[in-house]
């Protein structure tokens, strides 16, 4: 791209390939170049990071994001990397030394875009290193995370606050799909806006029809969908175990279908995700584990066979089919039991704080640090050995590591993929004089060159697998030549780590030290029973449009009903029910007085011709009325 060319609809070209944005992006783009502090609230597929990666690229600079999901973070940097856009990121897991040599490449080299993690921002070290950068914009992803009024607080959004005293001249793009009008205006307090400026597009989804199935035979009424419906689709489910039982009954029933949670295997779930976004697995049941930063098209219908948590979580959810413009459904299968089991989740999501402070003394005892020390070290973490030996069970200690978290005292990557990395640090003529020096070793090196750019001037990825095939060395050859080449400083070499990590953020604390704030517990509990009660409300409405009822909980309101969810549905099914029945008395009356030609009956009458001819069709049916020989029509006696 030349110079003169550099504008965002050129951008958006050179890059994407796209001609022209989605409705309000331009907008967002616009208010973003001209240095105002935006709110932008965009449903889920509405295309958010565009409204952030073309100003930054338009601009000198490098641009900021911070973003609490760290699978969505490597796949955005992936995503901008191969469309040859230098992007980073510093996250959970990496080493001093990685971290320092990435802020180095921020402030001294060519880095358009680093993602970072909220926790990050309470380090000092960064906040120093970061001072140096020449930033030109400051994008919050999931913003509603900053408010306690937010489906998912995280304290850790707080700190945001301290990179914005850092750089009140840098422009704010605050981005989230969901948000009530409470949590519009802490997002903007918090983050400190000079005015209120939010560009907000609908929240209704026209082409999505909003469904609520309230029978005891959940199996049927999935089966039922599955086939009417048919496509590509999700059915969420609350619990790992369910997830499998669905699939298993959707399988035997002759459906291509899987499962999905957390507690699979990295390669289980990237294999499962993989064959569901090419068509080979028609329908995917999962846990919340499966769909963020997840954009299938021709997803055809989105199933919650337990009650979400939450409207919005709801929202995002079902959100996820229809993305392609086409009609798609959003079905929620409810029966009696399921709000009493709705209630006892979200009761069991707020455990005692004696409980949540064990939890944290057990962690400590497990990975045995003593108290003052761990303090940003990452330890590996087996789970399910955990749980066996302190009697927590697995659902249990996750709502305690939720506080944990949010009080700031560790973080957690359990659902992460942790790459293998390497770099290397000893320059050209060293590495040259180590090749002469171990001859076994040169056609690895060279292999390693090969395979992987810029590698002497940042950590990359690599596949130990790959580089087996590629030199002809055994995998487990590959990783004693790598720990070798560590070992001897010619490399600096990550391993890979599958497993899950903790990590304390301050030092690890005495357990009476450990406090949990109220607004931390008590507000979020609050807020929780609010969320609730909305869904409840919800499922167990029967007479208001669901799209109208949606869009008041997100304060939108809405005039016309949608015509398209069961409600409506349902009504016009009663409307027409009863206008056949009046028809049908108007009819039977006209007859009782008078022989008359269907046509002639027809123009007295009016109204619509189909259902003229259905009334007439059914009266004949059931021998109401009859023809005579002049074909007339009478009333039979």
């Amino acid at each position: 791209m030349t110079k003169d060319a550099v504008t965002p609809e050129s951008i958006l070209k050179h890059y994407w390939g796209f001609e022209e944005f989605r409705p309000l992006q331009k907008q967002i783009i616009e208010k973003t170049l001209n240095g105002e502090d935006v709110l932008a609230l965009l449903p889920t597929g509405g295309g958010k990071s565009i409204c952030f990666q073309i100003p930054a690229l338009a601009t000198n600079g490098i641009c900021i994001v911070v973003s609490p999901l760290l699978a969505l973070i490597k796949d955005q940097v992936e995503n901008l990397v191969k469309n040859k856009i230098n992007a980073t990121a510093v996250i959970s897991g990496m080493s001093k030394k990685q971290i320092d040599i990435t802020l180095d490449n921020c402030i001294y080299g060519k880095v358009k875009f680093l993602y970072v993690s909220p926790e990050r921002l309470k380090n000092d070290l960064f906040l120093e290193r970061v001072q140096k950068m020449n930033i030109n914009l400051l994008v919050v992803d999931e913003a509603h995370c900053i408010s306690k009024w937010g489906y998912d607080f995280r304290p850790s959004y707080l700190q945001i606050f301290e990179l914005r005293k850092l750089f009140k001249n840098v422009p704010v793009l605050a981005l989230t799909a969901t948000a009530t009008k409470e949590v519009v205006k802490d997002i903007q307090e918090k983050l400190l806006f000079s005015k209120e400026n939010i560009v907000q597009k609908s929240f209704e989804r026209e082409n999505i029809s909003l469904v609520v199935r309230t029978k005891e035979d959940k199996q049927k009424q999935l089966f039922n969908i599955v086939k009417k419906v048919g496509g590509s689709g999700i059915v969420y489910a609350y619990s790992r175990r369910r997830t499998k039982e669905i699939a298993t009954l959707l399988q035997k029933a002759g459906v291509s279908c899987d499962f999905y949670h957390a507690g699979l295997t990295i390669s289980e779930r990237e294999k499962k995700q993989a064959q569901w976004m090419k068509g080979t697995t028609q329908i995917i049941v999962s846990t919340n584990a499966f769909g963020m930063g997840i954009d299938k098209e021709n997803v055809r219908f989105v199933i919650h066979w337990d009650l979400p948590d939450s409207l919005e979580a709801y929202y995002q959810e079902a959100g996820r089919g229809g993305r392609d413009g086409k009609k798609a459904y959003g079905v929620i299968l409810s029966n009696k039991q399921d709000i009493s089991e709705l209630t006892d989740r979200v009761k069991k999501e707020f455990p005692d704080i004696d409980e949540i402070k064990r939890a944290y003394k057990a962690i400590s005892n497990y990975l045995k640090i003593a108290i003052g020390s761990g303090e940003g070290v990452y330890y590996n973490f087996n789970l399910n050995e955990f749980c066996e030996r302190f009697n927590f069970k697995p659902r249990g200690f996750f709502n305690c590591i939720k506080f944990i978290e949010r009080e700031g005292y560790m973080t957690t990557n359990f659902s992460m993929k942790s790459l293998s990395k390497v770099m290397f640090i000893a320059n050209k003529d060293q590495l040259y004089n180590f090749q002469v020096r171990n001859e076994n070793y040169d056609n690895f090196i060279k292999t390693i060159l090969r395979s992987y750019t810029a590698i002497f001037d940042d950590f990359v990825h690599i596949d130990e697998d790959e580089l087996s095939k590629r030199s002809n060395i055994s995998p487990k050859n590959v990783s004693f030549y790598l720990n070798h080449l560590h070992k001897k400083e010619i490399i600096h070499y990550v391993p890979s780590s599958k497993q899950p990590q903790i990590c304390f953020v301050p030092f690890r604390k005495d357990v009476n030290d450990i406090k949990i704030s109220k607004v931390n517990y008590l507000d979020r509990k609050k807020t929780a029973l609010i969320q609730m009660n909305s869904v409840i409300d919800y499922v167990s409405n029967n007479q208001i449009c669901r799209s109208q009822l949606l869009l008041k909980y997100f304060d939108e309101k809405k005039e016309k009903e949608c015509g398209k969810c069961d409600i409506c549905i349902d009504n016009l099914k009663a409307l027409e029910k009863n206008n056949s029945s009046d028809l049908e008395l108007t009819i039977l009356n006209h007859l009782k007085k008078k022989r008359t030609t269907i046509n002639d009956l027809e123009n007295m009458i009016g109204g619509d011709k189909n259902q003229f001819v259905s009334v007439i069709q059914s009266l004949l049916d059931n021998n109401n009325i009859a023809y005579d020989s002049k074909d007339q029509l009478y009333v039979e006696k």
